[in-house]
């Protein structure tokens, strides 16, 4: 597990934070579903408020486990599913530290403690809860909403065949203090908690004809297909083209010269650090056009998979590609198909090896991230991670 901190700055006292707590849909700025890059923007735009941030992933297998981001000064995380990178549950784990508006009442932080009373009051009847004898946890649950609060030993008998008696009191007159608060999706679950539970929780479905997401299928050395717009970007087209299909880029800049052209010696260009050739960014698509400074006809296409642990990490929106090896958009055989979740040594079963890798350094030695390998084919070149995961795939038209 990487765990990797994104700022720190002072002037932010602890616990000083004041967000809205929408049981089902998010928690101040930070809705369920959104994906992992609008989570990053809403934490630039207030550096004073987010000033200690920590990003936790599994380094080795970043599919496995969620992709987490941490505020340990207000007590809360938020958990990305990691294929989709869209945001499937909040966590409250230290309730003292964060204070909460629902409606017009306040609740948790210091001066207003969520005690299993005090929840109730607020957020009205709903049914017995489930009682975790393992862990000491009786979790109250409401739609799109849980409280976990812990169960002294003294008072497990409180809690009948995993239930207990609303709301909950001890025999010295005391109530348990909630010790997570978990903000979740309804539609599809109806009890997310701790433990296992937890485990439950899933982002919301996208909305019809949603571009997240969107399957792109490749034909190698021909076309890009999107399957929701159902537009046919092949090598060759031009600007206009572009424009008219996927609509305005993100971003335009001219492209530096390949470092990789020393290595063909019929190469006739001078080595300048720019050269004519200029790139179309769609940082929304997780997709680069680069056009050809001479002719302005498509040459290339990158295709970015945003695997926290690379460089372009949080740059782009991950491109849920498709590569069709057989060379038809029919086929669905997953042995003749590379997709995102690909690992390296399957890429190499279905295309053959390809001999050494390139090494590449993303441009500076200090990269925190290591370097990556560069690995050629006829019209495909992917770019892998030292976890077996592939970055960037490059298409071209040999």
């Amino acid at each position: 597990m990487q765990q990797r901190s994104r700022r720190r700055c002072e002037g932010t006292a602890m616990g000083a934070i004041l967000l809205d707590l929408q049981p089902g849909l998010g928690l101040g700025p930070f809705n369920l579903g959104m994906p992992i890059c609008e989570a990053f923007a809403q934490i630039e735009q207030r550096p004073n408020i987010y000033d200690v941030v920590h990003v936790k992933y599994f380094d080795e297998e970043p599919l496995k486990l969620d992709i987490v981001i941490s505020f340990p000064d207000h007590g809360f995380h938020l958990r990305f599913d990691p294929w989709s990178q869209r945001l499937r549950l909040i966590e409250i784990f230290d309730v003292k530290r964060l204070q909460m508006r629902y409606a017009t009442s306040l609740i948790g932080g210091p001066s207003n403690l969520a005690t299993f009373v005090a929840v109730y009051a607020l957020f009205g009847p709903t049914f017995p809860g489930i009682y975790d004898k393992d862990r000491g946890v009786y979790t109250l649950f409401y739609p799109g909403l849980s409280f976990a609060f812990p169960i002294p030993n003294q008072y497990t008998d409180c809690c009948h065949d995993g239930e207990a008696e609303l709301p909950l009191e001890f025999p010295d007159g005391t109530t348990p203090v909630a010790c997570r608060v978990s903000i979740f999706d309804s539609s599809t679950v109806k009890k997310v908690g701790i433990g296992a539970l937890m485990d439950k929780a899933s982002a919301p479905p996208l909305p019809a004809g949603s571009l997240y997401m969107e399957e792109v299928h490749v034909k190698l050395g021909d076309e890009l297909y999107f399957a929701v717009g159902s537009q046919h970007i092949p090598f060759g087209a031009s600007p206009q083209d572009i424009w008219t299909e996927l609509g305005r880029p993100c971003g335009i800049h001219q492209k530096q010269v390949d470092q990789m052209v020393i290595h063909s010696a019929s190469d006739p260009r001078p080595r300048t650090t720019l050269c004519g050739d200029y790139f179309y960014n769609y940082f929304t698509r997780g997709l680069d056009i680069l056009f050809d400074g001479q002719t302005h006809k498509i040459k290339k296409f990158v295709l970015h998979t945003n695997y926290p642990g690379h460089a372009d990490f949080n740059s782009y929106i991950k491109c849920n590609f498709v590569i069709h090896v057989s060379g038809s958009f029919d086929e669905t055989n997953s042995k003749n198909t590379i997709t995102p979740s690909t690992k390296w040594e399957d890429v190499k079963e279905i295309l053959g090896d390809c001999g050494r890798a390139a090494i590449q350094t993303q441009g500076s030695t200090n990269n925190p991230f290591g370097s990556t390998f560069v690995y050629g084919y006829q019209n495909v070149a992917f770019e892998v991670m030292k976890n077996g995961y592939i970055a960037t795939v490059t298409l071209f038209k040999s």
